[in-house]
């Protein structure tokens, strides 16, 4: 099976899901040609605390290609809410928490199968927003429950988002060109990552509980709320199925572990799912049709790294995982220690640590060569070959870049008119 047609879900649903005439192959991605429909293939980097998103090329030396604004209502959004003294204090509280001092304005980012558009989750204005390539403009909006959107999930055939509304525990599922909503589901206590099945029939959301308590110590760990992963019908919006992750930790003979699951990736035959935990430097793997926890990682710790709980963002240790397409290798974003490192799928035996200042997320090229790491504190995003688990380049972009995703543009896009 070619390696195109076996990316993982995670990190590249969307060259799945947004390509037109098929994935981009080795050669047309590293030589950035258009395909026959006259799209590019792109990565989307999603600059949370600026607003901003950076297009780079998905392969080869990842040269800039634009950039959007996903904040050009930001003075209408702002005036509702100074207007409003609930989504005032709300507002605040994501500065100020999970924000880190800052406000959040690019969660997560897919392109329209069309490549005109970009599909936006702007926490800090608790909504869905698509822009207008062309014009830099908003096409619609959809606001989401509560006061906070959050991570994103494309169906295979690019049609639909989900997005979790983190602090009403609910997803909800939208159409990607008119932003109408076609269904939604009760999740755990603040939903965080979304994956759609390959086939499109399900939807699996993992949330993840209270993360800005100081209640971190593992004997406090029962007040971090109701986590688990909900798998639901991706047809009816229907729960399907409810995984305690829990149970299986301890079965493995980790009680002390949290349950709380973070970004998460299925091998290219979805039969094990290898995903993070908060606290936790290193990641597990989960045999989906024997529903249990079968082999564990534990990746190295950063002696610079406090050991105070507390002080890891937002109870992370290391977030981001993704996988290259064959499925031999993962891609492990160390956040709170600085560094990313490619590990082999049989063995678990990591290669070279590669120093990256909190590193956020973890993706693969288009030519699936490649991890690509967002690494909010060096404003970059970094590329590391998946053969030899060594640097290839970095290339500088926004304001704490978080959510990186394979996207596509028109052929000749360079961005918006008048920018």
């Amino acid at each position: 099976m070619p390696a195109s047609r076996t990316r993982h879900l995670c990190s590249v649903a969307a060259a799945l899901a947004l390509t037109v005439a098929g994935p981009a192959t080795a050669a047309s991605a590293a030589s950035a040609t258009s395909d026959a429909s006259g799209l590019r293939e792109v990565l989307f980097v999603g600059n949370n605390w600026d607003g901003t998103a950076d297009v780079i090329k998905s392969s080869g030396d990842f040269a800039k290609v634009g950039r959007i604004n996903v904040i050009p209502d930001k003075d209408q959004r702002m005036a509702e809410i100074n207007a409003d003294p609930v989504k005032w204090i709300y507002f605040m509280a994501i500065r100020n928490s999970v924000g880190e001092g800052h406000d959040q304005f690019a969660d997560d980012m897919y392109s329209t199968p069309d490549g005109k558009s970009v599909v936006v989750s702007r926490p800090s204005f608790a909504d869905v927003v698509s822009i207008d390539l062309a014009t830099g403009k908003v096409n619609w909006r959809f606001p989401v429950a509560g006061y906070r959107a959050d991570h994103m999930a494309v169906s295979p055939d690019g049609t639909r988002v989900a997005v979790s509304a983190s602090t009403a525990n609910t997803v909800h599922v939208l159409d990607i060109t008119t932003g109408r909503q076609l269904g939604s589901f009760a999740t755990g206590d603040k939903p965080h990552e979304n994956i759609f099945t390959k086939d499109g029939k399900y939807i699996w959301n993992m949330s993840i509980g209270d993360v800005n308590t100081a209640l971190d110590d593992p004997a406090w760990d029962w007040t971090k709320g109701d986590r688990h992963i909900t798998v639901v019908d991706a047809t009816t919006y229907k729960q399907a199925k409810v995984i305690d992750m829990r149970q299986r930790l301890d079965a493995f003979g980790l009680k002390d572990f949290s349950d709380a699951v973070r970004p998460a990736v299925f091998s290219p035959d979805e039969s094990k799912l290898y995903f993070q935990v908060s606290f936790f430097n290193g990641f597990l793997e989960y045999d989906v049709a024997a529903d249990k926890i079968t082999r564990m990682k534990t990746l190295p710790k950063n002696p610079s790294t406090s050991e105070d709980r507390t002080t890891w963002v937002n109870d992370s240790r290391h977030h981001g995982i993704s996988m290259n397409p064959e499925g031999t290798k993962l891609c492990v974003a160390g956040t709170m220690d600085d560094y990313a490192t490619v590990v082999d799928r049989a063995t678990l035996q990591e290669g070279p640590l590669v120093t990256a200042s909190k590193p956020y997320w973890a993706t693969v090229s288009g030519d699936g060569k490649d991890c690509i790491v967002s690494e909010s504190g060096a404003d970059q995003v970094t590329a590391i070959d998946f053969a030899t688990g060594r640097k290839v380049t970095s290339i500088p972009v926004g304001d704490h870049p978080q959510r990186v995703r394979l996207g596509h543009v028109q052929a000749d896009w360079t961005g918006p008119a008048g920018t």
